[in-house]
C-alpha cells in the first residue's frame, strides 16, 4: 500500500460520520459491528505502513546527518592539508607542499559532495516529515473514532436489552390482568369463589337439617304433653 493511499483511506475513516450511517443502516448494531471490524483491520493495516514510513524517514535522516559529518570531516582534512602545504611551502619544500594541496582540493571535492547529497535530502525528508505527521495525526484520529463507535454500539446494546426488558415485563403485565377474564388470576378467582359458594351452601344444608330435628324436637315434646293430660283426665273422672 502506497504512502497516499494510505493517507487517503486514513482520512476518509477517520472523517466518517457515524450518526449518518446509523441512520442509513437497517440493523444499526450489525452496521456497527462491521464498522468495528473494518476500522480494526485498517487501523492494523495503517499501522504496519505508517511504521515503514517512519523507517524509511528514519534511515533517510541518519543518512542526511552522516552526510553533514562527512561534509564537516572533509573539510576538516581540506584544511589540515591545505595547512600543511602552506607550511611545507614556507620551508622550501615545493613539490611536497604540492602534493597536500592535492590532498586538500580531494578532500574540498568529497566534502562538496557530501553537502549536496545532503541539500538533496532535506526537501525528501521534510516532506516526508509531513506525510508521516498526517499519518499519525490520522490514525489518532481513527483509533478514536474507533472508540466512539464501540460506544455507539455499546449504548446501543444497552439500549435494545432495557427495550426487550421492559416489553417482556409489559407482556407479563398484559398476561396477569385482573380485568381479562381469561387470565390466570381470574380463572383461579373464580375457583376461589365456587368453593366459597359450595362452603355456604353446606352451611345452609347444615342449618336446615338441625331446624328440622329441633321441628322433630317440639313435635314429640307436644304428644307426651297431651298423653299427660289425657291421663289426669282419666285419673279426674
Amino acid at each position: 500500500m502506497s504512502k497516499q493511499t494510505v493517507l487517503g483511506r486514513v482520512t476518509q475513516l477517520a472523517k466518517a460520520n457515524i450518526n449518518a450511517l446509523l441512520d442509513q443502516a437497517e440493523d444499526p448494531q450489525k452496521m456497527l459491528d462491521q464498522l468495528i471490524r473494518d476500522y480494526t483491520a485498517n487501523i492494523s493495516e495503517a499501522e504496519q505502513a505508517v511504521a515503514a514510513t517512519i523507517g524509511n524517514l528514519r534511515l533517510m535522516e541518519q543518512d542526511h546527518r552522516e552526510d553533514v559529518a562527512a561534509a564537516r570531516e572533509w573539510g576538516e582534512k581540506a584544511l589540515a592539508a591545505s595547512r600543511k602545504a602552506d607550511e611545507l611551502r614556507a620551508g622550501g619544500a615545493g613539490p611536497d607542499a604540492d602534493k597536500f594541496d592535492n590532498l586538500a582540493k580531494v578532500a574540498l571535492g568529497r566534502q562538496l559532495r557530501s553537502e549536496k547529497e545532503a541539500e538533496t535530502a532535506e526537501p525528501t525528508i521534510a516532506a516526508q516529515t509531513e506525510v508521516v505527521d498526517k499519518l499519525k495525526a490520522g490514525l489518532d484520529q481513527m483509533k478514536a473514532k474507533l472508540s466512539e463507535l464501540k460506544a455507539k454500539r455499546d449504548e446501543l446494546v444497552a439500549r435494545a436489552t432495557s427495550a426487550q426488558a421492559q416489553n417482556r415485563m409489559m407482556d407479563s403485565v398484559k398476561s396477569i390482568d385482573v380485568l381479562d377474564p381469561t387470565s390466570e388470576l381470574s380463572r383461579f378467582e373464580d375457583k376461589v369463589r365456587r368453593e366459597e359458594a359450595k362452603a355456604l351452601g353446606k352451611q345452609e344444608l347444615a342449618a336446615s337439617s338441625l331446624d328440622a330435628q329441633f321441628e322433630q324436637l317440639d313435635t314429640l315434646g307436644d304428644s307426651a304433653e297431651v298423653e299427660a293430660r289425657l291421663a289426669a283426665l282419666k285419673t279426674a273422672s
